[in-house]
């Protein structure tokens, strides 16, 4: 029988706390703190992530309860809801957010030969956000509408583990094409995006930086056909085009040659079209690498139901971050455990073991390879349809 850690001791081991006190050190995180460091209040958190606390009554309620175990889970500090709410408040989040991003290298390196179903060795990314709906009374700084308030989650997904490589949290306000201000393209990558992220004048700058993007065109786009491609028309393929775009506007941001592919979907009786600036793949590979783009539909679903980024346990922007911060670093830390212990288990039912046995004094392998997985498999990616765009992006 195993009498050593706690599982929730066993998970942590995972995490390199060394990297963790640089960050925390950066930021003078612990200055004129005696009691209930970072530390203490990172744990918490991801205690309540796991767990799927729903508020700081929550979380003091079920740690109060195991008080004797705190300490064997690290947790050296009294936990009370009014400590945690002001550590939310007052730490600055950008600790976390450095932690998180961190661990995002490690995971990716253990997904890096992760079979995607693509004769392709390029690094592919998925670019898209999401809108969490707020109170305006409550989240006055989350700026959206007269009467609404919301935060966006801008993530950038390496679908080859649907790891987040790249997130940043804006108020509602901000258009999503702004975010390719902000992102530094990788060459040789591909990014794929909806049409929410057609301007051409940051394509192109994309475009110069040896990057290649797939995206959808508008129904007004405006070209001029300089030769076409031959394609078979069985596969759903109806034409590949080397197009120039002729608007005064598109053609001054965007003067080079583009790629225009288009795409009948017999399952849905739906007709696409694709741009993008690559013209060595086969067309029906660029059609395929776009179905992967609702990969980052799925992530944010997922992270929506199994971690708590939708009820949030404090209401100043810093706040807010911190704990969206800290759900992404335990996604990550989830997904580095599911390939260090070779887990064929997916994320959700890992979530689903630990949440009821973070007390428990056994082996982490043990814990999460014993159950058998009589739980129906997550089915979210049965939900969607990869080629059903009802949002008109």
């Amino acid at each position: 029988m195993h009498t050593g850690k706690l599982i929730f001791s066993q998970l942590m081991d995972h995490l390199p706390m060394h990297t963790f006190r640089r960050c925390v050190h950066r930021y003078q995180g612990n200055h004129k703190i005696k009691t209930f460091t970072c530390r203490d209040q990172y744990y918490a958190m991801a205690f309540a992530q796991l767990t799927y606390r729903e508020s700081l009554r929550d979380i003091e309620a079920c740690l109060r309860a195991q008080k004797s175990k705190l300490h064997h889970m690290g947790i050296h500090g009294g936990i009370a809801r009014t400590t945690l709410a002001k550590a939310n408040e007052r730490r600055d989040w950008r600790i976390y957010a450095d932690f998180a991003q961190s661990l995002i290298p490690t995971a990716r390196k253990l997904y890096a030969d992760e079979d995607l179903g693509l004769d392709l060795d390029n690094t592919i990314y998925a670019l898209d956000s999401t809108t969490i709906d707020l109170c305006l009374s409550v989240f006055p700084w989350a700026n959206f509408r007269t009467t609404k308030a919301a935060v966006k989650l801008h993530t950038l997904l390496d679908l080859r583990g649907n790891i987040p490589t790249f997130i940043h949290i804006s108020d509602g306000k901000l258009h999503d094409v702004n975010v390719l201000d902000i992102l530094i393209p990788e060459p040789g990558a591909f990014y794929i995006m909806d049409r929410g992220y057609v301007d051409f004048a940051r394509l192109y700058a994309m475009s110069q930086c040896l990057a290649f993007f797939v995206t959808r065109a508008k129904a007004n786009l405006k070209f001029r056909r300089l030769y076409s491609r031959p394609v078979d028309k069985s596969t759903g393929l109806r034409c590949d085009q080397t197009v120039v775009l002729t608007g005064f506007y598109s053609h001054k941001d965007y003067p080079e040659k583009l790629r225009r592919i288009k795409y009948h979907d017999i399952e849905t009786d739906k007709t696409f079209v694709f741009l993008t600036n690559n013209f060595t793949l086969p067309a029906l590979t660029i059609t395929r690498l776009y179905r992967y783009r609702w990969q980052v539909e799925l992530f944010f679903k997922w992270i929506k139901q199994h971690l708590r980024i939708k009820s949030f346990f404090g209401t100043s922007e810093n706040a807010v971050k911190t704990q969206v911060w800290i759900a992404v670093s335990v996604y990550v830390l989830v997904a580095i455990i599911k390939k260090r212990l070779k887990l064929e288990a997916s994320l959700y039912t890992i979530l689903q073991i630990l949440s009821v046995t973070l007390f428990e004094r056994m082996a982490l392998f043990q814990a999460l390879t014993d159950c058998k997985n009589t739980m129906p498999e997550d089915d979210m990616r049965n939900q969607l349809n990869l080629f059903d765009l009802t949002s008109g992006q």
